[in-house]
């Protein structure tokens, strides 16, 4: 089973705590639906404004990191001031368990601003049923 990892934020506890709307958070920026498929699951990601060299996928104990870093174009004279900024800068990650899955198997596409990310779903063990003794007539 395909699980994200939680990610704190919540934009009614930002609003009750005084945060404010446009100090978004970093599972705010990346966007995510997650589709099961009777044999897969598909993590559609929204990164607009991203370039594929700047977004990474990682695979360590089970967990995929996507992380993608968005880099600040300095054209800005040096007098300019900004009165208002809700544009996101630097660099985010999300985490979903995937449990057991190869790196082999996950298939990654970017296509208009959207990481399309597809992952096999893992056979589930049968349990087998406990030993029964049969009588021999």
């Amino acid at each position: 089973m395909l699980i994200p990892r939680r990610n704190n934020f919540d934009l009614f506890d930002d609003w009750f705590r005084g945060d404010d709307f446009f100090s978004r958070r970093e599972s705010s920026i990346m966007k995510t639906d997650i589709i099961e498929k009777n044999d897969k699951y598909i993590i559609e990601m929204d990164l607009p404004g991203y370039e594929k060299e700047n977004i990474n996928l990682d695979l360590k104990d089970g967990y995929l990191e996507v992380s993608a870093k968005m880099v600040k174009e300095e054209n800005n004279d040096e007098n300019d001031k900004y009165i208002h900024k809700e544009r996101f800068f630097g660099q985010c990650s999300r985490n979903f368990y995937l449990g057991d899955v190869n790196k082999e198997d996950i298939n990654a596409q970017f296509k208009n601003g959207t990481l399309k990310v597809t992952v096999p779903k893992k056979e589930e063990k049968k349990e087998l049923p406990e030993s029964k003794h049969i009588e021999i007539e």
